[in-house]
């Protein structure tokens, strides 16, 4: 079994219930989630959007390969409502990336882990501190924590309140 963090992101319609429904079907069809972080907020990343980000970090374990669970994890997206319609940034319903995957390193054409802009992000490095802070990056060989304290990204991230 492999322990694989997931982010989790949805700027369109409801929000928090759309996280909840990523939840269950990753559930389902992934794998058992052992942990997650709370639920932030953000500005959209890379991107001009009214429409502010919800995103939550899991820790999933699964018996699937890195490329069984991307082909799961973009049909969970599929399920939920997701249309891609380019390939540039774009506000959307469910978003789900693959952050970590034990300490693999993964350099595949349609499938890249640990996730390559993971260290410039603080929308994806504050809820993963908040579970794997003391993860070791296998890139950069540093923790969770000191590549977030490392990154310049000045975009606000804060914690929903129940």
């Amino acid at each position: 079994m492999s322990r694989v963090y997931l982010l989790l992101g949805s700027n369109i319609g409801n929000r928090k219930e759309t996280l909840s429904k990523a939840c269950k079907l990753i559930t389902q069809n992934t794998g058992v989630i052992l942990s997650s972080s709370g639920v932030y907020e953000s500005a959209a990343w890379g991107f001009k959007s009214n429409n502010h980000f919800l995103n939550q970090v899991l820790l999933i374990e699964t018996e699937y390969s890195p490329q069984h669970l991307l082909s799961e994890i973009l049909n969970i997206e599929n399920i939920l409502g997701r249309v891609r319609k380019s390939k540039h940034y774009e506000s959307r319903v469910i978003d789900i990336d693959i952050l970590l995957y034990d300490d693999k390193i993964v350099e595949d054409i349609n499938l890249k882990i640990p996730h390559p802009r993971l260290h410039q992000r603080n929308f994806a490095l504050v809820p993963l501190v908040e579970i794997a802070g003391e993860f070791i990056h296998p890139v950069f060989n540093k923790t969770i924590r000191e590549i977030l304290e490392e990154c310049n990204d000045n975009l606000w991230v804060k914690i929903q309140k129940e």
